[in-house]
C-alpha cells in the first residue's frame, strides 16, 4: 500500500509583535510552520509592554471562550515560573478586592487552584478574592518570548512595518494586530480603553493588589522583579499616548492608601497604553478569496492572561489550511 504523504505546514505571516503575536508565532514555529512576524511596533513599544501583566481575565469575552483560553494560559505561565524562570515569570499571592461581599464565585473562579474569599479589605470594600497569579515582568518576558519564537525558527522582521492592507503578506495570515485591527481589517467594533501606569522602585512589595471600587476606579499595585507598576485608568475611547501628570498623582495616592509600603517609593517612568476592547475576542479564521485569515486580536485588558490559549487555537486553526 503506497504511503501517505503529509503535506508541510504552510508558511505563515503574523501580524503584530505584541504578547499575543509573539506567542502565536512560538507555537505556529513550533508546530512546523515557516513563521514570519511583522509588526509597526517592536515588542518594547507595544501595549503589551505597558501591561502589569498579573493573570486576570479584564474586560474580555465571552466569558465561556475566556475561561478555556485563560485556563490553559494559567497552566502554561505556572509552568514558566517554576521551569524557566529566565522568562520573567513569578507566581505570587494577591487580593482582588470588590465593592460588595461576593454571593458566588467569580466566573473565572475555575481557572484558579486556590482561590479564597477575605474579610481584610479596606474600607469601602467589601471583601476581597485571595489567590496565587502568574505575574509576567514584560521588560523581560517580551524579549524571552521573542527569542523562543526565533529559536523554534520564526523570522522577526527587523524594522517595523507599516501595512495598508492584510492581502499584501501571502496565503495564511495570523492577525494580530491589537488595536491596528481597526483600521488594518477593518473592524469598527474596537474600542481604546487608556490606561496610565507609574513605574517606582525602592520599596518591597511581594503580593500584588488591585480594586475596583464602587464608581468602577481602577487601582492596582503589580511588583515585577525590579520595579513595582502601580496604576490605574480605563478611559472608554481615550487615545491619548501622553501620560498626564495629574492622572499620575491620583493614581499614586488612591495606590498608597491601598498599600502604605509605597509611600516613599521612587518613580521611574510613567507609561500609558490602550487595551483593544471589543464586545468579544476576536479568534476564528476567515477566507478573504485565495488568502485565509486567522484573526486573533481584542483581548482587552486580558492579552497575557489569554495568550497561551489562544495562541494554541491559533496553531490548530493553521493546521487546517
Amino acid at each position: 500500500m503506497p504511503r501517505t504523504q503529509t503535506a508541510a505546514p504552510a508558511p505563515v505571516t503574523v501580524v503584530g509583535a505584541g504578547v499575543s503575536g509573539l506567542t502565536s508565532a512560538l507555537r505556529l514555529a513550533e508546530a512546523g510552520h515557516p513563521v514570519t512576524v511583522v509588526a509597526r511596533d517592536r515588542p518594547d513599544d507595544t501595549t503589551s509592554a505597558v501591561a502589569a501583566a498579573v493573570w486576570f481575565p479584564y474586560r474580555a469575552l465571552p466569558y465561556d471562550r475566556v475561561l478555556a483560553w485563560a485556563q490553559t494560559t494559567y497552566g502554561v505561565l505556572a509552568g514558566l515560573a517554576a521551569e524557566r524562570p529566565e522568562a520573567g515569570v513569578r507566581l505570587r499571592v494577591g487580593t482582588e478586592m470588590v465593592p460588595e461581599p461576593p454571593s458566588a464565585p467569580p466566573w473565572w473562579a475555575p481557572a484558579v487552584p486556590d482561590l479564597a474569599v477575605t474579610g481584610d479589605v479596606p474600607g469601602g470594600f467589601g471583601a476581597g478574592w485571595r489567590f496565587t497569579a502568574p505575574v509576567a515582568d514584560m521588560g523581560r518576558y517580551l524579549p524571552w518570548l521573542a527569542a523562543e519564537a526565533a529559536a523554534a525558527g520564526a523570522t522577526l522582521a527587523g524594522e517595523r512595518v507599516t501595512l495598508a492592507d492584510l492581502g499584501e503578506l501571502g496565503p495564511l495570515v495570523v492577525d494580530c494586530a491589537g488595536l491596528g485591527a481597526r483600521e488594518l481589517v477593518p473592524d469598527p467594533s474596537l474600542t481604546p480603553v487608556r490606561g496610565q501606569v507609574v513605574l517606582v522602585d525602592g520599596v518591597v512589595i511581594e503580593e500584588w493588589t488591585s480594586a475596583t471600587a464602587a464608581d468602577d476606579t481602577l487601582t492596582y499595585v503589580v511588583p515585577r522583579l525590579d520595579t513595582v507598576v502601580v496604576g490605574g485608568t480605563a478611559e472608554e475611547g481615550a487615545e491619548d499616548p501622553e501620560p498626564d501628570p495629574a492622572t499620575a498623582e491620583a493614581i499614586l495616592a488612591r495606590a498608597t492608601a491601598l498599600v502604605p509600603a509605597l509611600a516613599g517609593a521612587r518613580v521611574r517612568g510613567h507609561r500609558v497604553g490602550l487595551r483593544p476592547t471589543r464586545p468579544a475576542v476576536r479568534l476564528e479564521a476567515e477566507r478573504r478569496g485565495a488568502q485565509r485569515v486567522i484573526h486573533n486580536y481584542g483581548h482587552g485588558g486580558a492579552g497575557v492572561t489569554l495568550s497561551w490559549g489562544c495562541a494554541a487555537e491559533v496553531a490548530a486553526l493553521a493546521a487546517g489550511a
